[in-house]
């Protein structure tokens, strides 16, 4: 946001010192990003002078140039002209040697002495346009003759000197949207350094008065919730033209062109007051009733920029009798607004719904500078105020009549707040006592009153503007950043509590399997809980429902909340694959979100890890290896099994974005494991194998046992392996063989490993072929060949009994 140093200065009687007081500003918050010297005419006409022509003759080597001579006060120079109306005895301004002009373009050119058609010149008669005070170029300006030889030409224009101050307003300072906002928030910062308390001066409205009743139209509110507060007021016998300088200076300051002088004005008082208004032509007003309702759906209604928009039915729009004339808050509407054959406006000062204005501004893509302000929250107290100032601006300036009373409808005043402010909170939370006195001085200088006063606290009351201001704790806030942070006192020790936390706490589990995933070479993404709605209508093809839709979406990609943590890991495959990164490992912590009937809403934690390409790079020592359900699967496995979770069983998935996978269940299903489905993968561009797993935190959580884990020592005995080659039925899976195999021998037996399967030659039809290898150990002494033997001889008896497999 801009501001004008000279404009803040209105309302405080200040000296310059511009670097001081930026540096107020920031620390009040209100962070000054830059300070940029402004000039209500570029260059502020410096080395510009009254010359006065003394003689002036044809050149002689040119048709349409004039040689010249000048008096400028300190010399006579000869000067070429090409004007066509130069004449001698004119008072004329001179350009000097070394003076810098600038184009309509602001592009800076210097003033040199040279040759025209063999003739020196030593200097230039400047047109207006050349030098920036105004636009014509038919000839060069003529001055008042009374103006003494010599003069400054800066003097005669009354150039002015400004500051621009560039904020970086915070969403939530709605208070500081104008430049009295702002002088406000300086106030209170020069009276905390020590300055006496200035005056605030604060524009007056004691010339404004009704002059006849001739043209009254009328307001009819049909939508109080959405237009709390509507003033209006009608003025006739304007004379629609330029502003006076010293307004056009202001705008010029903040960066905004003037147009005109009803136009002009209403910019002012917004960026003075911080009240938006809106002027209409009444000529155009229908019936001559405004209409404040929201639109009919579908209703196209052109704006000033000649676009074409349909509006939505929650948009609320400010019509006459017969059709819209203004987006209410937003924008105005084409043929409405105030053009030079206007003679009557209509006024209008109003307080929107803030989330009514920005849903609409975001609807149709508006960011006006009165949507800003509204869709923060303006004063709504300050709105009848604003209209008399702006009334009586024009009708000083556009010779403007008042003609009707001022309407307002306000049927529901919102009221300041009352807040109790404890003295002890306020000293817990700042560390230090403030002096009871400084802190009613900042409150006052803020604006906020002090309505009583006890040992324990104070009451207050926070104007309506501070909507930002609603509890103790912000008052604190509103009293320290006055007080000045750097008040604080550091104190001399730092005392800190240190938190136990359970083994099983979920941050931590997270961190665990991260450390794991990152040791794995997987890197960690995250992806947006916001979703197109694209992919939901894609997921309600593989059976998703129950969507949880934004009510007022930033873009259709924005649209709704994930259901599925696989979209977005799939997004982050195509991104990465279409910038040739193609083995990729990655994993994500995320929620999913779900809605049921009767508004219940479900929110579930996810672990997503999705790989693909190869797990190896081909290198001179190893031979490339592509990922796989198995790579997958065994890193999934280990996970649980880092956790503590063993006891784990398989099934076949039900997820429909699955191609091929499984289910891993510990009670409850506790992830789905698989290769995505081809055809959805190719909905993201992706024409290669990728493999998900989607694990169900929330259900792993449970399972987690708060215990330590046991922790033995090295065994200080070998291991011997046995190997078995097991003639089983097709039907038999390894897994029940190793589970047989473990029962059989709890004690010895360490672990059992496949090692080769086969079928095909001198296997018979049905019948597969395992070497299955077998690890034991005694963790207290050194087994013996006929421990070992009757080991191996159980095992087998076992598997024999209960899996029908011979030994080959």
């Amino acid at each position: 946001m801009k501001v004008s140093y000279n404009w803040i200065k209105q309302f405080l009687n200040i000296p310059d010192a511009i670097e001081e007081h930026a540096a107020i500003l920031t620390s009040l918050g209100l962070e000054v990003e830059g300070i940029e010297p402004f000039e209500s005419v570029k260059g502020g006409l410096k080395g510009v002078v009254v010359g006065e022509v003394l003689t002036c003759i044809k050149h002689p080597d040119a048709d349409k140039l004039k040689l010249t001579t000048v008096n400028i006060g300190t010399a006579i120079v000869q000067i070429v002209c090409g004007a066509p109306n130069v004449a001698s005895g004119q008072k004329v301004p001179v350009a000097t040697i070394g003076t810098t002009l600038y184009t309509a373009d602001g592009e800076a050119w210097t003033i040199k002495k040279g040759k025209i058609r063999g003739e020196e010149s030593h200097g230039m008669i400047c047109a207006e346009d050349e030098l920036g005070l105004g636009k014509s170029h038919d000839g060069i300006l003529i001055l008042d003759p009374a103006l003494a030889v010599g003069t400054p030409l800066s003097a005669v224009y009354k150039v002015e000197h400004d500051y621009t101050i560039e904020i970086g307003l915070t969403p939530n300072r709605a208070d500081a949207m104008s430049h009295l906002g702002v002088a406000r928030d300086l106030r209170a910062g020069l009276a905390i350094n020590g300055e006496a308390p200035l005056a605030f001066n604060t524009p007056s409205i004691s010339n404004y008065h009704v002059d006849n009743r001739s043209l009254r139209i009328d307001v009819q509110v049909e939508n109080h919730e959405l237009a709390p507060r509507y003033c209006g007021v009608t003025i006739i016998d304007v004379a629609v033209g330029p502003s006076p300088v010293w307004i056009q200076n202001r705008l010029k300051a903040i960066g905004l062109v003037p147009k005109n002088n009803i136009v002009d004005i209403t910019n002012y008082v917004m960026h003075e007051l911080g009240q938006p208004l809106h002027a209409f032509d009444a000529a155009y007003i229908e019936g001559n009733r405004v209409i404040v309702k929201t639109a009919i759906a579908g209703t196209l209604f052109t704006t000033l920029d000649g676009v074409e928009h349909k509006m939505h039915k929650e948009d609320l729009m400010i019509c006459d009798t017969v059709k819209p004339l203004c987006i209410a808050g937003v924008y105005g509407g084409l043929g409405s607004g105030v053009t030079a054959t206007t003679t009557s406006v209509f006024l209008e000062s109003a307080y929107f719904n803030p989330v009514s204005v920005r849903k609409t501004a975001k609807r149709h893509g508006f960011n006006t500078d009165a949507s800003f302000r509204f869709e923060r929250g303006i004063d709504p107290n300050r709105t009848e105020y604003a209209l008399q100032r702006a009334a009586q601006l024009i009708m000083q300036y556009a010779n403007g009549k008042v003609s009707c009373d001022i309407i307002d409808s306000y049927p529901n005043k919102i009221e300041n707040l009352s807040v109790f402010l404890p003295y002890a909170k306020v000293d817990a939370l700042i560390g230090q006592e403030i002096p009871r006195e400084e802190i009613k001085s900042i409150l006052r200088t803020l604006d906020i009153a002090v309505n009583n006063v006890s040992e324990t606290g104070l009451g207050l009351t926070i104007p309506a503007y501070r909507n930002d201001v609603t509890r103790p704790v912000d008052v604190i806030e509103e009293i320290l950043r006055v007080y000045g942070y750097n008040r604080i006192e550091i104190p001399g020790k730092l005392r800190a509590t240190v938190a136990v936390s359970k083994r099983t706490e979920n941050n931590r589990l997270q961190n665990l399997v991260a450390q794991q995933l990152v040791g794995q070479g997987f890197y960690e993404m995250m992806a947006n809980s916001l979703t197109s709605d694209k992919y939901q209508e894609l997921a309600g093809q593989m059976g998703a429902k129950n969507e949880v839709r934004i009510l007022n979406p930033l873009s259709s990609d924005l649209s709704v909340m994930r259901q599925s943590m696989l979209y977005g890991a799939l997004e982050a495959v195509s991104h990465n694959m279409n910038r040739r990164q193609h083995n990729l490992r990655l994993f994500e912590y995320g929620n999913t979100y779900h809605s049921y009937q009767q508004g219940n809403y479900t929110e579930n934690k996810h672990l997503s890890i999705v790989i693909t390409g190869e797990v190896l790079a081909n290198s001179w020592n190893t031979k490339p290896h592509s990922t796989d359900f198995y790579y997958l699967k065994g890193t999934v496995i280990g996970l649980l099994n880092r956790l503590g979770i063993h006891a784990i069983n398989e099934q076949d998935t039900k997820l429909a974005s699955l191609a091929e996978g499984i289910a891993l269940n510990a009670g409850n299903k506790i992830a789905d494991l698989g290769i995505v489905a081809p055809d959805l993968a190719a909905h993201f561009g992706i024409d290669v194998p990728v493999f998900y797993a989607n694990i169900y935190w929330d259900e792993v959580l449970k399972l987690v046992k708060d215990e330590n884990q046991p922790i033995t020592a090295i065994p200080k005995f070998q291991s011997v392996k046995r190997d078995l080659a097991l003639l089983v039925s097709n039907e038999v899976s390894f897994k029940e063989l190793k589970t047989i195999a473990l029962a059989a021998e709890r004690h010895l037996l360490k672990d059992v490993n496949l090692f080769d399967v086969y079928e095909g030659k001198n296997i018979a039809e049905g019948k597969k072929s395992y070497a299955i290898s077998f690890t034991i150990q005694d963790l207290n002494k050194t087994l013996t060949d006929k421990q070992i033997d009757k080991v191996m001889q159980k095992i087998q008896q076992q598997l024999e009994k209960e899996a029908g497999a011979v030994l080959r």
